[in-house]
Order: C-alpha cells, then sequence, then structure tokens
C-alpha cells in the first residue's frame, strides 16, 4: 500500500471510530414509500419526495418524450448552444407558479447557491446566513470573499445587532451591499424562520434578502409557492432560491427574482456559464411536476401529506409546530447511538439513515423522518409501532 492509500485509510478508520463513515447503499426500486435495497424491501421514511411523485406516470412521459426529440445530452452550456426548449419551458413555467418576473434553472441546488451568491456579493460586500442554512450556502458565502457573519438560528436580536453594525460599515463603504441568507423550513429541523420579522428587519437596514424555499415549495400557500406566500411577503424577497428534486419529483436547482436578476446571474454565475446543461429530460420532468403540484391533483396528494403529518406527529409530539411540516427530527445526540437506532430499524425494514456531523452539529446526531404523500395510515402506524419498540 502506498502511503497515499495508507493516509486515507488512517483518516477513514477515525471516521469509524467517531461514528461518522458514511457508505453508499445501492436502491434497486423507484423512489417511493417502499425501496429495495439489498434484495429487501423497506418502508422509507428519508426521502424529499414529499408530494411522491418522482414516479409519477406524468414526469415518466414528459422525460420519455423529451429524450425523443432532443436526446439524452444538452451538448454544451446553454450559453453557447445548449439552451435547448425544455429549459425556456421549465423557467417560465417556475416563474409563473412563483409569481415572479423570471427564473433561472441551474443543474442542482447546490449549485444555484454556488452560482448565485459570488455573482451578488464580493470582497467588501458583507454577508448574514442564519446559524442553520444549508452547507451550499456556507460553502458560496465563503467562496464570495464577502465579509461573513453568523447570527444565532431564527435570532431576531443577533440578526438585528448584526444588520447595526453591517450598517454602519456601510455608511463608511458606500459601495458594500449587505445580503441575508435563510431557509424558509429547516432541512434538518423541519423549522420555520421567522419571516415576516426577518424581511422587516431586511428592508429597516437596507439589506437584500436570498431565502432557500427547497423544504417549503409545493407544500406551503394558497397555491402553494412556499412559506413566503403563506405568509403575504413574496413581494418583498430579492431572491428565491430552491430545487427541483423534492416537491416536484425532478432534478435540479432554482433562483426566481426579477427580469433583471436572472439576465445578471446569465452574465455573472461562473458555474452557469462554465458548466454543461443538465440534460433535457430532467427539465422536462421538473415542468411537469409543476404543473402537477399546480393542478388538483396536486392538491389532494397535498391533502394526503398533511393527513400523514398530523397522524405522525399527534402520536409523537407534545408541541405542536405553528408550520407542522413533513420533517420530523427525533434527536439522539450520541453519533454511533444514531447509526445503531437507523440499524436496528432496518432490521424492522424501516429505512430512515441516521444524520450525523458535518450535516448537524457534533453531538446533535438524529433520525430525520420524512413523510410523503405517498405513505399511507397504515405506513405511519407501522412506523410508530417501531419506534415505540425502539423507544428512542
Amino acid at each position: 500500500m502506498n502511503p497515499f492509500e495508507e493516509e486515507l485509510n488512517r483518516r477513514l478508520a477515525t471516521l469509524r471510530q467517531q461514528g461518522l463513515h458514511r457508505e453508499l447503499r445501492r436502491v434497486d426500486s423507484a423512489q417511493g414509500p417502499r425501496i429495495k435495497i439489498g434484495g429487501k424491501t423497506f418502508l422509507n421514511f428519508s426521502s424529499n419526495d414529499y408530494l411522491g411523485v418522482a414516479n409519477h406516470p406524468a414526469l415518466k412521459e414528459a422525460a420519455i418524450k423529451a429524450v425523443e426529440k432532443f436526446g439524452a445530452g444538452a451538448g454544451a452550456s446553454r450559453l453557447v448552444c445548449g439552451s435547448l426548449a425544455p429549459f425556456h419551458e421549465l423557467e417560465e413555467t417556475l416563474a409563473k407558479f412563483k409569481g415572479t418576473g423570471a427564473a433561472l434553472t441551474f443543474s442542482t441546488g447546490h449549485a444555484a447557491a454556488l452560482g448565485t451568491i459570488p455573482a451578488l456579493v464580493g470582497k467588501g460586500d458583507i454577508i448574514i446566513i442564519d446559524k442553520l442554512v444549508h452547507a451550499c450556502v456556507v460553502d458560496a458565502a465563503k467562496l464570495s470573499g464577502a465579509k461573513l457573519r453568523i447570527f444565532n438560528h431564527n435570532d431576531l436580536n443577533d440578526l438585528e445587532d448584526i444588520l447595526k453594525w453591517a450598517s454602519q460599515s456601510q455608511i463608511a463603504n458606500r459601495k458594500s451591499q449587505i445580503l441575508i441568507v435563510t431557509e424558509s423550513i429547516f432541512s434538518m429541523d423541519g423549522d420555520a424562520a421567522p419571516l415576516r420579522e426577518i424581511v422587516t428587519l431586511k428592508e429597516k437596514y437596507g439589506a437584500w434578502l436570498m431565502l432557500d424555499e427547497a423544504h417549503a415549495t409545493g407544500l406551503y400557500g394558497k397555491n402553494r409557492r412556499g412559506l413566503a406566500e403563506h405568509l403575504g411577503v413574496n413581494g418583498r424577497i430579492e431572491i428565491q432560491m430552491g430545487t427541483l428534486g423534492k416537491a416536484f419529483g425532478a432534478s435540479g436547482g432554482y433562483i426566481c427574482g426579477s427580469r433583471t436578476l436572472i439576465d445578471f446571474l446569465v452574465n455573472r454565475a461562473r458555474n452557469f456559464i462554465f458548466s454543461t446543461a443538465p440534460v433535457p429530460a430532467a427539465a422536462a420532468a421538473a415542468t411537469a411536476g409543476i404543473r402537477l403540484v399546480r393542478s388538483a391533483g396536486g392538491r389532494a396528494l397535498n391533502k394526503n401529506l398533511s393527513a400523514r403529518i398530523l397522524e405522525f406527529r399527534s402520536a409523537i409530539l407534545s408541541q405542536q409546530s405553528a408550520f407542522p411540516g413533513a420533517i420530523i427530527p427525533l434527536l439522539i445526540g450520541d453519533e454511533t447511538k444514531a447509526t445503531d437506532l437507523a440499524a436496528k430499524l432496518r432490521e424492522l425494514n424501516i429505512f430512515i439513515p441516521a444524520i450525523r456531523y458535518p450535516t448537524v452539529a457534533r453531538g446533535a446526531a438524529r433520525l430525520r423522518i420524512t413523510l410523503t404523500a405517498a405513505h399511507s395510515a397504515e405506513d405511519v402506524a407501522g412506523l410508530l409501532d417501531a419506534l415505540k419498540t425502539l423507544n428512542p
């Protein structure tokens, strides 16, 4: 074994000792409430396919038609010759759905953050992020070169203290810009940001707000646009970010906002400019997913999901959330204990992987349960029985 391999094996051994080692598990079925792994069928409570549409006939048909007409690959970046019709149709549909002037799609939600944040702020600017935002926002903030400040999770007083400091820096340097970034529904805790109050603060101090609606789009609001619509602040947010791989059941990330914002990102988001476009089938499937969410069928799926959430939360949680969502974390703490509990659940044919550092803080390991519209009441009852048996 050469020195390179020896060093990597040493590092892997350390991860195992810390209960932080991960491995890929091959899934031999489509996404759904049940998945096949290693020849066994598991009741799946780990997917972000909240409305259960990733395997929907409408999405599969749209993807197949796109492959037949446009092929398997886009051929080039969209600014060269890869801006195929399915991408334009997707962005028009997405902007209409979100009620914004325009939209721009990326290969992933992670790519959307990495392209957008460094395009908007840089050296001399200030970016303020919630402590629990997704890793892609942290990575993008560091990449931007802007001064990074972190406010305690959902702590409005801490945010305002930082904004006061930032506004003074802005006065000293008139060219500096302040950007706040938060999630609407947080991916690992399932709680909601105090969005109305954050919007008020950003307006008070002349900041911009970028909101990640990845886990809220399709689930909240009269038109299911997200938490911003639900709280009536949709038109007061400069940059709306999200994913096409959760409630929409497809793949990719997006930015929605004004036509000016999107034109700017087309010219300045480096990973958009220099990346080959995603496969056209993914764009076509996402368009079908958005149309499905907007339809009467989508409303019915949303009702199913709400029923499953109510059943589970009523049974296991003593305190109800103001915005009951599909993400329910069962906090364990110790990383090894969390992985042991996940293994015991697999023995009961229930799949819920342990979430550990660096996805969450050290000592904050958990089982992250996600419910979907495709789960039945019997599925939820089976999960509750298993959890009572294990008493996590």
